[in-house]
């Protein structure tokens, strides 16, 4: 169970479907955590789930050789992400960024990365830090958990994110010693904070001038922005990229895909990269995927959540104006989030003015109404395939006046 599955107060989860989710004491949720963003389709969507079972009618577990729908995802994810000239299934995002990063060690043949302040990358030693910083502690490495190794931890250098300058300067620093540069194309576990215009191209030819391995980390936005990645969207292609999540709609799967030679160092090629698990690449995880693709493939879903999530944003915006209150609703295509500040967020320093109190006490009361949004400062917010119009202006609503009613019970002074 991962921590922050606890939200405060006891929620027994009892069934899901489209959008909604019930727990055991009957209560109904219009669900926007979507366990953190997988369900693009929405739960148990009836594609998937058929695709499954009749999957498992033949097949299970088998752990040896490969299936036919194996190489179709494989296929499938070759098509349209640009990076990827070969790519491997895993199970946790986790163990696709930690495969990732060591590939690039052993292509590099050096030790140090390059991560950023706000972006979480796993749970691994390498990069389990400064994600959500302390003030205090900015600047520095902030490991966040006890029994990391201090000589892992400290191979890691955090840079700002949208800081070319902090990332050249950090890359002349350690001329000829940093192995790869990990990123999120968009900063989602932090809510949404978007790269500039030329700062993922600017990290492109950074580490192209000094031989470093360039890692999107996908997991979020690969499949929730575009079946190609943000990558597809911004023209920018690593040389390796980790995707999760979307992929297939809540079954447990992610991947690590990119170039050829790099991809042909794992021992499944014949190289000296070890790359297992027992769990890898499940047949009923793959079948979920490849009906997941299948209905993104037709387009007509990424019409639907981008406009969907586009009222939201301007309805919330128009909200808290209308209050008189400092916020800043913003997101990319199917992700929201409303930040309690103003503009502009271009790092997560910049997110350190978000007043948490508002942000949460708005959260929970949303809960209370059976709007299930994480009640968690800065946590993104996201629309599936099967959420309406009629969702969104209801919970437009209900913010109107879980809004409308902090104000008027609180010494409220982040407004205009």
């Amino acid at each position: 169970m991962s921590p922050l599955r606890f939200i405060g107060f006891p929620i027994v989860c009892a069934r899901a479907k489209g959008s909604r989710i019930w727990d055991v004491d009957g209560n109904e949720y219009v669900d926007f955590h979507a366990a953190f963003g997988p369900h693009i389709l929405g739960h148990r969507h009836p594609k998937v789930d058929s695709r499954v079972l009749e999957t498992l009618q033949n097949l299970d577990l088998v752990g040896l050789g490969t299936t036919e729908d194996e190489i179709k995802l494989a296929e499938k994810i070759c098509q349209h992400v640009p990076s990827s000239e070969k790519v491997l299934f895993c199970v946790a995002g986790s163990e696709a960024t930690y495969s990732a990063i060591r590939l690039a060690r052993a292509v590099t043949k050096r030790t140090e990365l390059v991560k950023f302040e706000g972006c979480y990358n796993g749970i691994h030693d390498a990069v389990l830090m400064n994600f959500r910083t302390e003030r205090s502690r900015l600047g520095r490495r902030d490991p966040k958990s006890a029994g990391m190794l201090e000589e892992v931890v400290r191979k890691t250098h955090v840079v700002t994110f949208n800081n070319l300058n902090a990332v050249e300067r950090k890359v002349r620093e350690r001329k000829g010693k940093i192995a790869a540069i990990i990123v999120e194309p968009i900063l989602h576990n932090i809510g949404c904070v978007m790269p500039k215009t030329d700062f993922l191209k600017g990290l492109r030819e950074i580490t192209e001038q000094h031989g470093i391995v360039l890692i999107f980390d996908e997991i979020i936005t690969g499949f929730r922005h575009s079946l190609g990645g943000y990558q597809k969207i911004c023209g920018v292609t690593p040389d390796l990229t980790t995707l999760g999540k979307s992929i297939a709609n809540g079954y447990p799967l992610s991947a690590i895909c990119g170039r050829e030679d790099f991809m042909n160092r794992f021992k499944t090629a014949g190289g000296d990269v070890f790359f297992g698990g027992t769990y890898n690449d499940h047949p009923l995880s793959v079948a979920a995927s490849i009906a997941t693709l299948e209905e993104l493939e037709k387009g007509s879903v990424y019409e639907r959540i981008f406009a969907l999530g586009d009222q939201m944003r301007k309805g919330m915006q128009e909200i808290c104006e209308s209050f008189g209150l400092r916020a800043y609703a913003t997101g990319f295509g199917s992700v929201f989030v409303t930040y309690f500040m103003e503009p502009p967020v271009e790092n997560y320093t910049d997110l350190l003015r978000n007043d948490a109190k508002i942000d949460e006490a708005y959260r929970r009361a949303m809960i209370e109404r059976g709007f299930l949004i994480m009640p968690d400062s800065l946590t993104r917010g996201v629309i599936s395939a099967s959420h309406t119009e009629e969702d969104v202006r209801n919970t437009l609503d209900a913010s109107k006046s879980v809004l409308e009613g902090i104000m008027s019970s609180s010494s409220i002074t982040n407004i205009h």
